[in-house]
């Protein structure tokens, strides 16, 4: 027996009416990036450059945390699941300690797509432009998600009887020595003349991931629709598909199935798993990492693919596709993938750096 909504014509139509259109912006979580939420957001990513503490910028990535529709945030199509599937962003400059940053959004898009998780999938994508208070661009961005019938997911069991990993005092080792090995370049500078094609980055791991480390990411980042008490119920009068009863008959959001393994099992997921905006911001940690102060990161362009699963470790890789002067600009493009302990990718994607040169 069906326990959640489907998606109907007159819904789908509803949504369509909306391409083109400017979307309502929902509350951010932060307006300013303060030194405050800087360290918040970097610690959430375990990022441990001191360049954002030292230099007073803020990890590019951060602007998840300044505007909720690039973290995934969906309209229309009520008790449809939404999966977040990636973001395509491209900055213009450093985001700076004081910056005020806005994002405006336009529904650019709806297509409908042939899915193995849930046979029928809706691609909604937005366009996010931020400016800052003189009006000035500071990034636009692409984000997608795929929105799925939660019922007709579950049947389908892509993911089968995937158990959660144990691991060995050897695995655990293991991955405590990568963290202690993480390369960050810092002030030294990576000049654009010295980079080779094909050479690997210096990888990053990140897990195993518990809901520790989901509470730590959601410290920085603020989450969609998590709320406490009555400001929780304010949510589910304004949207009451929002408020899934849970075990005890109490209302809470979708976003539990990150923690909640009935919720998640519910909407065809083995176990709960991460928020997708943090495989974008590891795979930004990794370049960042990679490039120095003195690289700037010019887009980041990450599919998010597979479920990473609560006790899932991920190792984040990157090599350089290309490299060219671009108007007289070091510009390095770099392939990247995060692979979890399976062998399974769970992201991919690209980036462009903008390198200093000796000759320059």
């Amino acid at each position: 027996m069906s326990r959640f909504p489907t998606i109907t014509v007159e819904a789908l139509a509803a949504l369509r009416a909306l391409v083109g259109k400017e979307i309502r912006r929902p509350e951010p979580y932060i307006e300013v990036a303060t030194r405050d939420a800087i360290r918040h957001w970097a610690h959430g990513l375990g990022d441990r450059n001191p360049l954002w503490a030292t230099a007073r910028i803020a990890p590019p990535t951060i602007l998840f945390a300044m505007d909720r529709i690039v973290s995934g945030y969906v309209t229309g199509l009520p008790g449809i699941h939404a999966m977040y599937a990636g973001t395509d962003f491209c900055w213009r400059r450093q985001i700076r300690e004081g910056d005020r940053v806005a994002g405006q959004s336009v529904l650019l898009d709806l297509e409908e797509k042939a899915s193995t998780f849930a046979h029928r999938a809706i691609k909604q994508t937005y366009r996010t432009t931020f400016a800052d208070d003189a009006g000035a661009i500071v990034c636009e961005a692409d984000s997608w998600c795929f929105r799925t019938e939660r019922d007709t997911a579950r049947e389908l069991k892509k993911y089968g009887e995937v158990e959660p990993h144990r691991y060995s005092p050897d695995e655990i080792e293991r991955i405590r020595r990568a963290y202690a090995a993480e390369e960050i370049r810092g002030v030294t500078p990576r000049y654009w003349e010295d980079v080779k094609v094909g050479e690997p980055l210096p990888a990053v791991v990140k897990g195993p991931l518990t809901v520790t480390s989901l509470i730590a990411f959601i410290q920085g980042w603020g989450s969609l629709y998590v709320r406490a008490h009555g400001l929780a119920f304010d949510l589910f009068e304004r949207h009451p598909a929002l408020g899934i009863p849970n075990e005890f008959g109490v209302p809470e959001p979708p976003e539990r199935v990150h923690w909640d393994p009935a919720l998640a099992g519910a909407v065809g997921v083995p176990a709960p798993y991460d928020y997708g905006p943090e495989r974008v911001a590891w795979l930004g940690h990794l370049v960042t990492n990679w490039m120095g102060d003195d690289g700037f990161l010019a887009r980041l362009n990450v599919q998010v693919r597979r479920h990473n699963l609560i006790g899932d470790t991920t190792w984040c890789r990157g090599r350089v596709a290309a490299k060219a002067v671009v108007d007289e600009r070091g510009e390095v493009t770099l392939d990247l993938v995060a692979v979890n302990q399976r062998d399974e990718t769970i992201a991919q994607g690209q980036a462009v750096v903008l390198l200093p040169r000796r000759s320059a």
